[in-house]
């Protein structure tokens, strides 16, 4: 674990600089080139450090195909989540839903579903019908249900993505991105775990009718546990897969291949890069001070900032002690403060690449000192921090 050492700087802060143990440059491992795959777009992700490990045109548009249920799902969760849906409950089912064409679970007019079986039917067997039925079992309609898809996209700093509708079928502005989809999935993984089994379901039984997981490395691979293909003209073949091996999480995002079985190549092998050529560590804990801030016009002036939840920190092989340290403690701040905002970022480099860009948070509230305060602050630090 990271451990820092005081350091004395004059002015408004009081900062620290970090510890780590040195490596010879001789002992590290090689660090080849992502490997070369079938994909138009790719993200590869480690949903414990939030870090990238590896992207081909991450931030480029492109129609998603069923990869939109991700977002449906997330909502989905949501209101299962608040009490607005629950598990058990029985739906119906619109003519809308009925006809939503393309792939479906097989939901009919006169036969109720659970929102349970509505979930399978559209993450296991990417159901269009399933979408439909559950947005408007969310939000009274698609139209609204669609509105909610934008703003939450928007919450989650899905900066590249517009949705037009729920099931994926393509539209001019049906956009998003490898980045978006990495970043949506991660949220599920973290805010949602307790849902996470349906999308590694091998089949889905409804209405007589057994359907296989459309994902291929459900089937070849014991580390995969989900989440969801695509499949348009426009789309090529889209696959976000998720792994654990080992304990440990990966996400790899493939837009754009060729062919279904060269996307879950693609996939492979960047969880496979992933897995051979990086790893993760626990780098701070939550509520560990790091560093130590100092500003006349709080109270108090002493300011201890760090992290109020465990901070990971993914690496590549064998370079984690090599990481250097910087503080950026410029901003200003606008007292009073509460727990947990950011007054500062602690960035750590390898070779003089970056990392990780990790916000530093307050761990205890700030109030505005008073003008004696304020004087009494300013005379200590000429005093005592010459």
């Amino acid at each position: 674990m990271f451990l820092f050492s005081p350091l004395r700087v004059f002015g408004t802060f009081l900062v620290a600089a970090l510890s780590v143990v040195s490596a010879c440059a001789e002992s590290l491992p090689a660090m080849p080139d992502a490997p070369n795959v079938d994909a138009r777009q790719y993200v590869l992700l480690d949903p414990a450090s939030g870090q990238i490990l590896a992207a081909r045109q991450a931030d480029e548009q492109a129609p998603p195909a069923s990869l939109t249920k991700l977002m449906t799902a997330y909502l989905t969760f949501q209101s299962l989540s608040n009490g607005t849906l629950k598990l058990e409950q029985q739906l119906p089912v619109s003519v809308a839903a009925w006809k939503a064409g393309g792939s479906t679970m097989f939901l009919q007019p006169n036969l109720p579903a659970t929102v349970e079986q509505m979930i399978s039917g559209m993450v296991v067997v990417s159901g269009n019908d399933a979408a439909v039925a559950l947005a408007e079992a969310n939000a009274g309609n698609t139209d609204s249900f669609v509105q909610m898809m934008n703003v939450t996209a928007s919450q989650l700093g899905l900066t590249a993505s517009h949705f037009d509708n729920v099931d994926g079928l393509p539209t001019k502005n049906h956009l998003v991105s490898a980045r978006d989809i990495a970043v949506l999935t991660r949220e599920i993984m973290l805010q949602y775990p307790q849902y996470l089994h349906y999308f590694g379901d091998h089949s889905f039984t409804y209405n007589h009718v057994t359907q296989q997981n459309w994902n291929p490395l459900i089937f070849t691979d014991s580390s995969i546990t989900g989440m969801k293909t695509g499949h348009t003209e426009e789309a090529g073949f889209c696959l976000d897969a998720t792994a654990v091996r080992n304990g440990r999480p990966l996400i790899a995002v493939v837009l754009g291949s060729s062919t279904r079985k060269s996307s879950a190549e693609a996939a492979e092998a960047l969880l496979n890069y992933g897995y051979r050529y990086f790893e993760t560590h626990l780098a701070y804990q939550a509520g560990q001070i790091v560093a130590m801030t100092r500003n006349n016009q709080a109270s108090p002036s002493q300011i201890p900032v760090g992290f109020t939840k465990d901070i990971w920190v993914t690496a590549p092989l064998g370079r984690y002690a090599t990481l250097k340290p910087s503080l950026d403690m410029s901003a200003k701040l606008s007292l009073p403060l509460k727990r947990g905002e950011t007054v500062g970022r602690l960035i750590l480099s390898d070779e003089n690449r970056q990392v990780a860009d990790i916000p530093l948070v307050t761990l205890a509230p700030l109030g505005q000192a008073s003008w004696l305060g304020n004087w009494w602050n300013s005379a200590t630090q000429r005093l005592f921090y010459k």
